[in-house]
């Protein structure tokens, strides 16, 4: 297929920038044999116990997102050297997404259906807004519309409308929209110009084909009065297909507002069986550097902690610690992904459990080869990118020679070593940027969504690999079928991210609105992997259509930047390439050319890079073309772990093993980087 031959080709293709010729090894033979530990904005690794006060994430100096934000920049012209007139480009990294911060209270207020009880007074408020007979003309609208409910469980085909008359102040009109709502939850107001309308809430009245009419208005309640950090909760219901109904009404009609969850019932002091559907509003975008109004701080309840996980997937993990907190996965932040066969260290924080609630699960998470400890109070929800770089500890196994060459092993793995030290490596997107499916790979979901072709980038997450497994003959039927009851009762409960795609599906159904909303299933950060993907694809495209055109050296029109922390081996360390998103610039040589193409190629040339139904925007960012490891230190060893001379005769390779550890910056990959020592794919 062509998709095998892509993947075959995809990273084989990618060039090297030193001439050193290398050696052959295997890396990742066991979780142990990579090891991935955060570093903090602080420099500090998130394995080290936490002695002394956390500083709070809110109060760590932000570090730069995704944000393109527009840069003053000039394009070389003529050699380096003569850029009198260049100006810096605000580096930011790609793999970081724009993240929402978002925040809650330590305290949430809940409403039952038929037990509302805030909001009090708000319906004799009317009396005090309206003269007597206007208030009485209201009434009466409000009782002849209840009683043709009751009469035809239809439409009203010509909807009546009465005007409460014009209200010159603000203030006083919001007053009057919020006691008309409040009282007569079954009626909607409308303003135009400064006259308030009434009119028959016909969603209210939908909503009553399917739960109590006490419910329903309570239901309507909530939703006017929008106190923030509030929950409602419908009774409980046994009757999963008509809970699913629920869920599909106010996900349809609401669903840019609010949220809905089922939890078991067992949480509450009823005599009823079966879940009850929570819903809650969703979390407002916090805007970094804008403070809030007067009045408007919250109390937020945050708990950041060291994730330690083996042979994990980082969403699978989050997902399982969602399940046990009794929260969802968007309410976990992180300062970026780990590989999954490796054991990995990192920073996380996850809002709305306090840290006593987390500890008490300390234990189950040991089951799923995950740890949590320095568990403590924050401030504030982390964001992508909010990391200096991470730390790796590898094994490589299995030493030999590249075929046909006979020179010194030992030599040659430290000749690749300085040489590496010295000129670094091409600043790739690793594999694992894109999955490790032969068929689809990520960045071909990416390039879906971009498109909104969501029912093909659903179809595309779901394509399984040519394997007789469970996972793989699940997958197999639905793309058979369709039948996504049926696919859930084959896909292992393991594979959380599958099943909480094809729940979305089994509850809005299999059509482009139903896949759209299946895909808020995943956080935020999850969707916006898919897109930053593709984007990353184009990019490792880009680097090497640029070296091979030009090589290392600098050339006109190239973008450059001159910030002081960027590594300056060379000065073909300043330049950048776009990484593709609505807020960048290109390069005005044939770089700049090539990308235009590229988009044309992939039916993108008049994309704005932003998926309002998804509630992604893609600003775009600049990454540098090559990068130097930091702090590298190696050590060759044998079966007993007994170090090897330096001096001496040749390796015998199946004896001994490359110890090697150094630190990379944020969004930077070591398997790339092995790859670049090593002249092997690994």
């Amino acid at each position: 297929m062509e998709e095998d031959a892509d993947y075959r080709i995809r990273f084989s293709s990618l060039c090297f920038i030193n001439d050193h010729v290398g050696f052959q090894g295997t890396i990742k033979n066991s979780p142990s044999d990579f090891i991935v530990i955060e570093i903090d904005g602080q420099g500090q690794l998130a394995n080290k116990a936490i002695d002394e006060p956390f500083l709070e994430v809110s109060k760590i100096p932000p570090e730069p997102d995704n944000i393109a934000k527009k840069p003053k920049l000039d394009f070389q012209n003529g050699t380096f050297d003569n850029g009198k007139n260049q100006e810096v480009i605000g580096l930011a990294r790609c793999s970081q997404g724009d993240h929402k911060l978002q925040s809650d209270s330590e305290k949430e207020d809940s409403t039952t259906g038929g037990t509302s009880n805030w909001e009090e007074g708000k319906t004799d408020l009317l009396s005090c807004f309206l003269d007597e007979k206007t208030n009485e003309q209201l009434n009466q609208f409000a009782l002849e519309i209840k009683e043709q409910w009751n009469l035809k469980r239809e439409s009203v085909e010509a909807t009546p409308e009465l005007s409460l008359g014009k209200f010159l102040e603000k203030n006083r009109r919001a007053a009057v929209h919020s006691a008309v709502r409040q009282k007569f939850p079954f009626l909607i107001t409308v303003g135009k110009n400064s006259e308030i309308v009434v009119k028959p809430n016909l969603e209210c009245k939908e909503l009553c084909h399917l739960v109590s009419e006490e419910e329903a208005f309570d239901f309507f309640k909530y939703l006017d009065a929008k106190k923030e950090n509030s929950k409602f909760m419908f009774k409980p219901d046994a009757n999963k297909d008509h809970r699913k109904a629920v869920h599909h009404f106010v996900n349809k009609k609401f669903g840019n507002l609010v949220e809905t969850k089922s939890f078991p019932e067992g949480n509450f002091k009823s005599g009823n069986n079966g879940n009850v559907i929570t819903v809650r509003f969703r979390e407002k975008v916090h805007t970094p550097g804008k403070r809030p109004l007067q009045g408007q701080e919250r109390k937020v309840v945050y708990t950041a902690f060291t994730l330690r996980k083996e042979n994990l997937e980082m969403f699978e993990a989050l997902g399982f610690l969602a399940v046990k907190l009794g929260v969802i996965p968007s309410d976990f932040s992180y300062a970026g992904l780990k590989d999954k066969k490796a054991v990995t260290y990192q920073s996380v924080v996850v809002k709305k459990v306090n840290p006593e609630r987390l500890k008490s699960v300390e234990k189950e998470m040991e089951k799923k080869r995950m740890n949590v400890f320095n568990i403590r109070s924050v401030g504030n929800a982390l964001r992508l990118g909010q990391l200096k770089g991470n730390h790796f500890d590898i094994v490589i196994r299995d030493l030999k020679n590249q075929i046909n060459d006979s020179a010194n092993l030992r030599e040659r793995i430290l000749e690749a070593i300085e040489n590496v030290k010295s000129k670094g490596f091409v600043n790739y997107y690793g594999p694992q940027r894109f999955g490790k499916g032969r068929k689809v790979h990520t960045d071909q979901i990416g390039l879906a969504l971009l498109k909104n072709e969501m029912m093909k980038a659903i179809k595309l997450f779901l394509t399984p690999e040519d394997l007789d497994d469970p996972v793989n003959n699940a997958k197999k039927y639905f793309l058979q079928t369709e039948d996504v009851k049926g696919t859930l009762s084959l896909m292992p409960e393991f594979k959380v991210r599958e099943r909480a795609l094809l729940e979305s599906l089994h509850r809005f159904g299999m059509t482009e609105e139903g896949c759209t909303q299946a895909w808020f299933s995943f956080p935020h950060s999850m969707r916006i992997f898919y897109v930053h993907a593709y984007s990353s694809k184009i990019w490792n495209e880009a680097a090497s259509y640029r070296l091979a055109t030009y090589g290392c050296k600098v050339v006109e029109g190239d973008l450059v930047c001159l910030e002081e922390d960027i590594d300056d081996h060379f000065s073909s360390s300043k330049v950048v390439l776009p990484v593709l998103g609505y807020n960048i610039l290109y390069p005005k040589n044939k770089v700049g050319q090539w990308y235009q193409e590229i988009l044309s190629r992939d039916g993108l040339r008049t994309c704005r890079f932003k998926v309002p139904t998804l509630k992604l925007n893609i600003p775009g960012c600049y990454r540098q073309i090559l990068k130097w490891p930091h702090k590298l230190t190696h050590q060759l060893s044998g079966d007993h772990d007994t170090a090897v001379e330096l001096e001496g005769s040749h390796i015998h390779a199946a004896n001994f093993s490359l110890a090697i550890s150094f630190d990379l910056d944020a969004s930077c990959y070591a398997t790339v980087c092995l790859r670049e020592i090593m002249k092997h794919d690994v």
